[in-house]
């Protein structure tokens, strides 16, 4: 390449960084918001009742609470692939939470990811399913956590390494997978469909555990399911009835699940357990079934599974043994369970799911489902992780995917240390 070519590229990179750098600087462009001006309490109740509700649909409470902390008051960590992340203060405190916040500021955060002092916000608070909220939701919301008790507790810092921990990172982050976008209709469905598609799409942001994501985090595929970013859990896909689609379950069995945390047949664990547990259960009927309307109406897409790895027989000889002494007292010797006790393990999703994740953590970790009004006393699932080997959970776990008529493959020591 001779000279005038090698000057052409090199003049090319320079304005394709001074175009990023131009790009980044228009990003980083927002400024601090004056603070808020004392708001006497509403006198009509229903606007606070109105964000106690968009609180509950967004499990707000979930990732705001510190275990053991007061509630909102922030300070769990949220681990990710990019270093540990934690929650913010909610609470009206001036000092450390959100009692200087105005209208403007809340909203801002809320629909466009931008904090009161002009950074930019990491998308582990999601604010790009908040976006869809409408103002007066985003209001509403605000209302509710302003009254509030306050609760002075300073935030902990962010723990990312670099160069995730700069704003300029995150600025082109945003250029390439954030758009500030409001709900809208599709008038081709009903109007159930559609507050289901904004409960689910917008503050329940159901697709922040449920979407996969890309290197870099961002949702490719709203429902397609992903592991969780600690690598602890898989939210399975909502589109696969293979894994959590409930496009052949009835409307008022997908009711029943996210407001009961159990029906026969199926309960919740896990990180589902705690939206169930602090979420859904307090929603009422009217936006669980706009909520199931749509999970129900989502396309299917069924993925095609693995290679058939089988066990070797003295391995499912082994787990046979294991599954008589520790889990058929419970949940019957051909895995029938007992309804309204325990669930059935024959014909379970999460026994034979592709990824053996969640079912392994069940047993490992023990399997809790929430205490709903509907459901008030969960039986629980005691933990094996100090009883069994990993070469004995791998047994247990093979068996279990291969009896009853289930073809999934054998699971290996390694991955039941991988859960640990």
């Amino acid at each position: 390449m001779n000279a005038r070519r090698w000057g052409l590229v090199l003049a090319v990179f320079v304005a394709g960084v001074a175009l990023l750098a131009a790009l980044i600087g228009w990003e980083l462009r927002a400024g601090a918001l004056p603070v808020a001006t004392v708001e006497p309490m509403p006198s009509d109740g229903s606007v606070t009742a109105r964000g106690a509700r968009l609180a509950n649909a967004g499990n707000c409470m979930a990732c705001h609470t510190a275990r053991g902390g007061a509630p909102f008051a922030g300070g769990r960590r949220i681990e990710t692939p990019f270093g540990d992340l934690y929650a913010s203060n909610l609470t009206p405190d001036d000092e450390t939470g959100l009692g200087l916040w105005s209208r403007e500021a809340f909203r801002r955060a809320m629909q466009q990811g931008i904090s009161r002092d002009g950074r930019l916000l990491y998308p582990a608070f999601p604010y790009a399913h908040f976006t869809r909220m409408s103002d007066d939701d985003v209001e509403a919301l605000r209302t509710y956590l302003r009254f509030a008790p306050a609760v002075r507790q300073p935030n902990t810092p962010h723990a990312l390494r670099f160069p995730f921990n700069t704003q300029a990172a995150l600025a082109l982050w945003r250029l390439m997978h954030f758009e500030p976008q409001r709900f809208q209709p599709d008038t081709t469905q009903s109007a159930e469909w559609n507050r289901g598609a904004y409960l689910v799409q917008g503050v329940a942001h159901c697709a922040a555990c449920h979407g996969t994501r890309n290197a870099w985090g961002a949702t490719t595929d709203p429902f397609g399911g992903e592991a969780l970013p600690d690598g602890r859990w898989r939210a399975p896909s909502l589109h696969d009835p293979r894994q959590a689609g409930v496009q052949a379950w009835p409307l008022e069995r997908v009711v029943a699940l996210l407001r009961d945390g159990s029906v026969d047949g199926a309960s919740v664990a896990g990180p589902m357990a705690e939206v169930v547990f602090h979420g859904t259960q307090y929603l009422p009927e009217a936006e669980l079934r706009a909520m199931a309307t749509y999970l129900r109406a989502l396309p299917v897409r069924t993925s095609a599974p693995p290679e058939f790895a089988a066990a070797d027989s003295s391995v499912l000889a082994a787990g046979e043994q294991l599954y008589g002494q520790h889990c058929a007292d419970c949940h019957g010797k051909a895995g029938e369970g007992k309804p309204g006790q325990y669930p059935p393990l024959a014909g379970n999703r999460v026994v034979t799911m592709d990824d053996p994740t969640n079912a392994l953590q069940a047993i490992v970790g023990g399997g809790f489902p929430p205490a709903t009004p509907g459901h008030p006393y969960p039986y629980g699932m005691p933990p094996f992780r100090t009883l069994l080997t990993d070469t004995e959970i791998a047994a247990v776990a093979s068996y279990l995917r291969q009896s009853w008529g289930h073809r999934a493959s054998a699971v290996r020591s390694l991955e039941v240390q991988r859960v640990r």
